[in-house]
């Protein structure tokens, strides 16, 4: 059966959730993204460093993010551990591993920003060659995301089966997660693999399907709860 510890924690993660979502998406559309030229890190590294102070906000809004998905983690292997301890501690793994490159993604965007506006001994370089390397450091922390992105989403389809078979969501929901997060793996996947892949599927996509099951996942939880329909058979 389900105890109170694993109710307190699906609220947590979708308190997390919602909150961090709500955080990031600010962060971005407000002191980032519109200072992103894409297939252009040499002209994101110039827009970047003119508007530092706002792209430093966005780092703290980033840095809150990661901090969630680390709760969020812990959260859903309390919920899920006892369903099936090995795959819930993998999807865990998963989901640490996305949040260290997350990690690695805001010190490569530090690093670009201290290529362009540090001074001492960058001064030697050129300014061209300062804004090439601060876009290849900002290209690096791409390609962290998106390694952490095939990660989130294979720790998010691990997570959505053991729904599935915990039943404590209706399971055509534990289904929309298996399957967004598999369509989520799969685009950073192919994003690695070969670049040209986001003229099939934009890049602005890939997330957005996992992003709509966990909305509904989390409203789900804070309404209805995790229900107990089959869990004493389970647990038997």
């Amino acid at each position: 059966m389900i105890d109170q510890s694993q109710r307190f924690a699906a609220r947590v993660f979708a308190i997390a959730f919602l909150v961090t979502l709500a955080d990031i998406m600010v962060g971005y559309a407000r002191f980032y993204g519109s200072y992103v030229v894409w297939d252009n890190d040499v002209q994101t590294a110039v827009n970047l460093a003119a508007h530092a102070p706002a792209v430093h906000i966005y780092i703290g809004c980033a840095a809150i993010y990661g901090v969630g998905l680390l709760v969020m983690l812990a959260a859903l292997y309390r919920v899920l551990g006892p369903i099936g301890r090995g795959l819930a501690l993998f999807a865990a793994l998963c989901w640490l591993m996305y949040a260290s490159l997350w990690f690695v993604f805001l010190l490569d965007l530090f690093g670009g920003l201290r290529a362009m506006t540090g001074g001492g001994r960058l001064l030697v370089f050129e300014p061209a060659r300062l804004q090439a390397l601060a876009g290849l450091q900002l290209a690096s922390g791409w390609d962290a995301y998106y390694v952490g992105l095939t990660f989130n989403g294979i720790g998010l389809v691990l997570f959505s089966f053991l729904f599935f078979k915990s039943r404590y969501i209706p399971r055509t929901l534990a289904v929309l997660g298996v399957v967004t997060s598999l369509f989520e793996s799969a685009c950073g996947f192919a994003y690695l693999v070969d670049r040209s892949f986001e003229t099939i599927v934009s890049v602005n996509y890939y997330e957005l399907p996992t992003m709509f099951f966990e909305v509904v996942l989390s409203i789900w939880i804070l309404v209805r709860g995790l229900r107990t329909y089959g869990t004493a058979k389970l647990a038997s």
